[in-house]
């Protein structure tokens, strides 16, 4: 059985952590390079980190924050924002990523994921997805969830791993930073649409929360608020996924 990962991200706005709910009202949350060492420490098993203001504000991602937390890292580093194209991609990689994630402009232009994935790999290639409940089930929002799009996400999820994604970031727009639990129905969807690994993100509160998630389907959990705030700690977290009989790397 592979052991479920436990994945802090960093939101990335300025050189600096920062968090909100549904991405808005940001406060600083502290130091990107001295949190990664920490999460790193408390046994992360991998590190996200997104610019957040990157697409919003019509840039590439700030390498420089990627090669200062790669110097402390011995684990994996996922980055996303402000991939617009495949060099975009190759930059962050050339700076210490090992997977590039891809959002707002996979939507625009879907040959995005295939030119990164023919490029570099399919596990290199992490399609980052933004969902918002809707009539029917979830729709796709962009822009760090300023526009909707009417897309469904489990149909795209498809469509994107068709295309070489080797991974599905899926955030839960309603519950980011609510602490209300991941939406596992979400999860569930996704899970059961795609044939590789899905990292659950939005609601952590506490370890049953990512006990939740992982039953649902999911290979991974994503924490953020819970971390930064230090209300817990990696280890804390993994202790009760190993009480739930739950296998992760310890």
């Amino acid at each position: 059985m592979l052991a479920a990962r436990v994945v802090p991200c960093l939101d990335i706005k300025d050189g600096r952590v920062v968090k909100g709910v549904r991405f808005q009202e940001l406060r600083d949350a502290g130091d990107p390079v001295e949190n990664a060492a920490a999460y790193e420490a408390q046994g992360a098993d991998e590190i996200v980190l997104l610019d957040v203001s990157a697409t919003p504000e019509g840039r590439g991602h700030a390498v420089d924050t990627v090669r200062a937390v790669r110097s402390v890292l011995s684990i994996p580093l996922t980055v996303g924002g402000g991939v617009r194209r495949e060099s975009d991609a190759g930059r962050l990689l050339d700076a210490g990523a090992d997977k590039v994630g891809v959002n707002t402009a996979a939507v625009a232009r879907p040959d995005l994921i295939a030119d990164i994935s023919s490029r570099f790999g399919s596990q290199c290639t992490v399609l980052a997805v933004d969902a918002a409940r809707n009539a029917t089930g979830w729709e796709v929002v962009v822009r760090s969830g300023a526009e909707r799009t009417g897309l469904d996400v489990v149909e795209w999820c498809r469509k994107a791993t068709a295309r070489g994604a080797g991974e599905i970031l899926l955030t839960s727009w309603d519950r980011d930073g609510t602490r209300d639990g991941y939406d596992v129905d979400l999860v569930a969807a996704v899970a059961e649409s795609v044939s590789v690994p899905v990292i659950a993100s939005g609601g952590a509160a506490r370890s049953q929360h990512l006990v939740a998630a992982l039953q649902a389907g999911a290979s991974a959990a994503l924490v953020a608020s819970i971390l930064h705030d230090g209300d817990t700690t990696v280890s804390d977290l993994k202790a009760g996924l190993s009480r739930a009989g739950i296998t992760v790397r310890r």
